[in-house]
């Protein structure tokens, strides 16, 4: 029988940014690690040492590495809401098993995002600047779909050209600068598509077309719309990854992508930037792999 966790705060915070897949397999992780160590708040960076080559002997290096995420986000949970003050399983790194790097050769190229953002005619025409705000929130800022899903009208400071993007459970808030053409598609959105969306009053920046706020899904899908125009898949996770490496390949400042990207760790934002011999290894591996 499979441990259960009956912590409805943890729970919520997981499923921030995470897959509901993901969120049951990391609870089930963490309850495995409660039962081992009765008192987590208190163990130091040895005992999580301890705890992962305990993992090695039973486990393949895929799941010990499952489990230290989960630890991970479980040491967030306890720093967020103030039961200890650092995150000791931050500094753990598991080198052991092959590496599941970001595909960088499959993302997309600038002309290839600058796509997305070209206009287009909309299924449901009071919802067509409301998508193009998705995309070029998609593809300007690099947010990921529960940044945008959370996203409220007091996040916005459109006279300053800027937005707030608010905390996960996995990245920073921050603020960021919007695009001249941004910022007029936000205050015609404001001014007259959200008005006749709104049934209830609200806070959420984005609706639906029922006037509730927009959904992760509904984000999702409407990027799978566009997948039709590209050979490559099209995600919103995808479109991300692309817009933090192009950054990286135009020779932007790694502290400031971090920031930007929200990472909590600079080897987060490290692992987009690839070198010509990275990028000729990726190529060799993906169109002549040694079998």
């Amino acid at each position: 029988m499979k441990p259960s966790i009956n912590n409805h705060g943890l729970t919520t915070f997981l499923k921030n940014e995470l897959s509901e897949g993901t969120v049951k397999t990391y609870l089930y992780e963490i309850e495995k690690f409660k039962k081992h160590y009765k008192n987590p708040e208190k163990l130091s960076y040895q005992n999580l040492m301890e705890y992962v080559e305990y993992l090695r002997k039973s486990y393949t290096p895929q799941s010990v590495k499952r489990t230290v995420y989960a630890i991970k986000k479980y040491y967030d949970y306890l720093v967020e809401t103030g039961k200890i003050k650092t995150n000791i399983a931050g500094n753990i790194r598991i080198k052991d098993g092959k590496e599941n790097p970001i595909q960088l050769q499959e993302l997309l190229t600038e002309k290839e995002l600058k796509k997305l953002l070209e206009p287009r005619e909309e299924r449901y025409p009071i919802l067509e600047k409301r998508n193009q705000i998705i995309m070029s929130l998609l593809v300007n800022q690099a947010l990921l779909v529960g940044d945008i899903e959370k996203l409220k009208i007091e996040d916005l400071d459109l006279q300053n050209a800027k937005i707030k993007v608010q905390k996960s459970g996995i990245t920073n808030s921050r603020i960021l600068d919007l695009k001249a053409e941004q910022i007029l598609l936000f205050y015609q959105y404001l001014q007259e598509e959200r008005e006749k969306l709104e049934r209830q009053k609200t806070s959420f920046f984005l609706l639906n077309k029922l006037g509730s706020a927009i959904t992760k899904d509904d984000i999702n899908y409407l990027v799978s719309t566009y997948q039709k125009g590209f050979t490559k898949k099209l995600t919103s996770v995808k479109i991300r990854q692309s817009v933090i490496k192009l950054k990286l390949d135009q020779g932007e400042n790694l502290r400031k992508v971090q920031y930007f990207a929200g990472h909590k760790h600079a080897d987060t934002t490290e692992k987009y930037r690839e070198t010509g011999i990275d990028a000729l290894q990726t190529a060799i591996n993906q169109f002549h792999p040694i079998k």
